[in-house]
């Protein structure tokens, strides 16, 4: 009832503004110029922000930070202009602003919505004591394209996983009320689609069946929009040929209609201009008629509905009911924010570095994110009574690209922990020596020899390798996703020593590691690990936490298997080792190199008694939300140390009218276990989790008759399984 209030109040001060406004400020609250150029192409557009804000014609600014500089600009907006609507000023706070947290496909690795929100909490505060209100995250996106850089920016392959932890985000920056202090905007990104380009290159075409869309691309933007997203940004891309920003299919009728969004669009970098070399708009008019009729609120950048608007409206190209919905859109939000009592942002508590809570938060993280993905013959954790190790590599003592994609200006100012400097705090007693080796990138191998040569004078080694910050990311696709460089070769060297040694590879997507697992006893997926990453990698190789992290999307054997992807449909011909005319590759086995949800731990455990509440329930009762049914599973430690176990559980619809997935996840759950401790852990089943859409563009869901695998385990390979049948 307070909510209710509450909302009506704020469509009371909407309409009463809305009907003062001129056509050409309305316009301008359509409007965001960006302060710098730093994102995209273009030009800085400092002074002309100046102007149309002093003049009522400006909406948003992106990329303007710190407190004194947003309130000289503010003061444009709130003291000269005729009606003094505040600017809100965005920016790309992604995982960190002062403090970096791990790239967000390393938190998708910790399956812990806790992660998620601990770093949107700490870059909310942190961000927003900089004048910023409102941040272009988190990326919704689905991706099961690891050669697309972009995958570093979401929680990976599975709409599940995404969803769960796209709505724990943005709770994070917004919490309850996101006009309090120290809280952000959220926008969902990017609608819709985005995380299936062609080829696996950025802004590349997009051609997705209806059911696709709905049942992997859509399911993480409703649950941002149940959590309460402030905004939505559209895609680059195209969606079955119709550009994301003119596609009144999906930010209409699917984002408005169906899920009943009732914050504001905005376009990306230059969208709305981009419409015309896509080749459905002939120029900047017909770009604008395009997109504010599809459903793109403000315009990012380009300009060409306050060049176009006026004129548009007076010939009946754009309709003025749309104009005036978009602005109310804007303005709710802006009223939300709570920008009209409080404009400006109290100079004296900008946040000058990361805390001493931050930091903690940032390692606590990281170490949650890690990942074991092989650890023969117990090569971890390593002893602390170690007296000589070697840590080799080219990002071995790197305090940059751990920052990884999308870092924020905390990279530029506070460097990372090293994981050198993390290992020589782990065992301060240990002669810890360090040779590089190589570089990321280049085919110098002439500082291989010392890089040997301090292993061979070693009891163990850490050999640490991966991509640079600039290699994932926005624009930032390779085609080759193995090692870059010679890193494998120093690899292949050190493993020829006969030291036991581990593997820590640092990077912001799945990489192609066939050629390292076949040398390495251990490795360990530190991902880009942020400002505290060398200390918890060290935490992780040193057993002060074990590791508990799980793929949140599979690791191919090859490049040329790509996509490979765990929630796959059969084909008739599914693969049979001895049968030729199955489906695989001639020069490749079979499977993934690592699973979906594979991860290691330094202790081991077991499940058993995999129960439903009911084995047979009626398909018409789940359809309406009259029923559920629960899945419950016990799972021990069965080893000797206290470990974190992921709890997966996984569906499968054996016959139904349209092919399904070979296995769906739709529940999972991060516990605790001291050794011989065990637990049940239980999950509900409903509609939407036993149902699935079809190709019928109004979204229709169906929950049909039949049998239902269900599975649970450690991973998306899970044997313990049961069946659930719907009458």
């Amino acid at each position: 009832a307070a909510r209710g209030r509450a909302d009506a109040r704020v469509e009371r001060r909407v309409r009463k503004l809305l009907r003062r406004m001129t056509v050409e400020e309305k316009f301008g609250q359509l409007q965001q110029l960006t302060w710098n150029p730093d994102t995209g192409p273009g030009e800085g557009q400092n002074e002309k922000a100046r102007e149309a804000a002093a003049e009522g014609r400006l909406g948003s600014v992106l990329n303007i930070t710190g407190a004194e500089e947003c309130n000289e600009l503010q003061r444009y907006a709130v003291e000269e202009s005729r009606l003094g609507i505040p600017l809100v000023f965005g920016l790309d706070v992604i995982h960190g602003f002062l403090t970096t947290f791990p790239v967000p496909l390393a938190q998708g690795a910790s399956f812990d919505p806790g992660v998620v929100t601990a770093d949107a909490e700490v870059s909310a505060r942190e961000a927003a004591s900089w004048g910023v209100h409102w941040t272009f995250a988190p990326m919704a996106d689905v991706s099961r394209e690891p050669r697309w850089g972009r995958i570093a920016e979401g929680s990976g392959e599975d709409p599940y996983l995404t969803a769960e932890l796209t709505a724990a985000k943005v709770r994070g920056y917004q919490g309850e009320d996101y006009s309090e202090k120290g809280r952000l905007a959220a926008c969902a990104k990017h609608f819709v689609g985005y995380g299936f380009p062609e080829g696996g290159r950025d802004y590349n075409t997009v051609d997705i069946s209806e059911r696709r869309l709905r049942d992997i691309a859509l399911p993480p933007f409703k649950a941002a929009v149940d959590a309460g997203v402030a905004t939505v940004m559209a895609s680059f891309n195209t969606v079955n040929g119709v550009p994301a920003h003119a596609n009144r299919h999906t930010l209409t009728g699917i984002l408005h209609e169906d899920l009943g969004f009732d914050g504001f669009v905005v376009g990306d970098y230059n969208g709305v201009q981009e419409l015309i070399p896509h080749g459905v708009a002939a120029d900047g008019a017909d770009a604008a008629a395009l997109a504010l009729g599809a459903g793109v609120d403000m315009e990012m950048v380009s300009t060409t509905y306050a060049d176009n608007g006026p004129e548009l409206l007076k010939s009946g190209r754009i309709d003025r009911q749309r104009l005036d919905d978009a602005v109310t859109r804007i303005l709710r939000v802006k009223v939300r924010m709570g920008l009209f009592e409080n404009p400006y942002t109290d100079e004296d508590g900008q946040i000058a570095e990361p805390t001493a809570a931050a930091r903690r938060n940032a390692r606590e993280a990281a170490a949650r994110c890690a990942v074991l993905l092989k650890n023969d013959d117990a090569t971890l954790p390593f002893g602390k009574d170690l007296s000589r190790l070697a840590v080799v590599g080219p990002l071995g003592d790197d305090t940059q690209e751990l920052h990884g994609t999308w870092a924020g200006p905390g990279a530029g100012k506070f460097p990372a922990v090293s994981v050198l400097e993390g290992v020589r705090k782990a065992a301060p007693d240990a002669k810890v020596t360090f040779a590089r080796g190589c570089d990321v990138t280049g085919e110098e191998t002439g500082g291989l020899s010392k890089a040997v040569a301090a292993v061979r004078s070693a009891d163990a080694a850490v050999v640490v390798v991966g991509e640079k910050a600039s290699h994932s990311g926005e624009a930032a696709c390779r085609s080759d996703i193995t090692l870059p460089g010679v890193q494998e070769e120093l690899i292949r060297r050190v493993a020829k020593t006969g030291k036991p040694f581990v593997v820590v590879v640092l990077a912001g997507r799945p990489l192609v590691l066939s050629g390292v697992v076949g040398h390495a006893p251990a490795v360990l997926a530190g991902w880009h690990p942020g400002l505290e990453g060398g200390n918890a990698v060290a935490d992780v190789l040193f057993g002060d936490v074990n590791p508990g992290g799980r793929l949140p999307v599979t690791f191919p054997r090859a490049v040329g298997q790509v996509a490979e992807y765990y929630a796959h449909e059969n084909t008739g011909r599914p693969y049979e080792a001895d049968n030729k005319y199955t489906s695989k590759y001639l020069d490749l086995a079979h499977g993934p190199l690592f699973p979906f949800g594979h991860g290691l731990s330094y202790t081991a455990f077991a499940y058993s008694r995999l129960t439903l509440s009911e084995q047979s329930v009626s398909a018409r009762s789940v359809r309406d939300g009259s029923a559920t049914v629960r899945a419950s599973v016990t799972v021990e430690n069965t080893g000797s140390r206290k470990g974190d176990e992921v709890v997966q559980l996984y569906i499968r619809d054996k016959v139904a009218s349209i092919a399904q997935p070979v296995r769906r996840l739709r529940g999972f759950e991060r516990i605790t276990l001291d050794a011989g401790e065990s637990r049940t852990v239980s999950f509900e089943l409903g509609a939407a989790d036993l149902g699935f859409h079809t190709n019928d563009p109004s979204g229709e869901l169906l929950v049909e008759p039949g049998e239902f695998g269900v599975y649970a385990g450690g991973s998306s390979e899970a044997e313990l399984h049961t069946t659930l049948t719907l009458t």
